[in-house]
């Protein structure tokens, strides 16, 4: 086997076991909201959205996806306790 199609094996280990493999340290995305573009960003733990919502409450529907789409290589946002 050449040493292209191991790491393309490798990559797909990788991928198939990223629950134990992967872990986001930091990102920034650019989310194509339903009324404008918004801005979510994580780092080290910490959500942050541009949008009025997540001013609001610390929570939205953006960071809610990007936890979706992420699973376990991110620490879920910390919802507001009511109160």
């Amino acid at each position: 086997m050449d040493a292209i199609a191991s790491r393309i094996i490798k990559a797909r280990q990788y991928a198939a076991e990223r629950d134990e493999r992967l872990w986001v340290n930091s990102l920034q995305v650019k989310i194509h909201g339903e009324h404008s573009d918004h801005r979510v960003s994580y780092d080290q733990g910490d959500w942050d959205c541009d949008c009025e919502e997540f001013q609001r409450r610390s929570i939205c529907a953006h960071v809610m996806a990007m936890e979706e789409i992420l699973g376990q290589a991110v620490e879920p946002a910390m919802l507001p306790i009511p109160g």
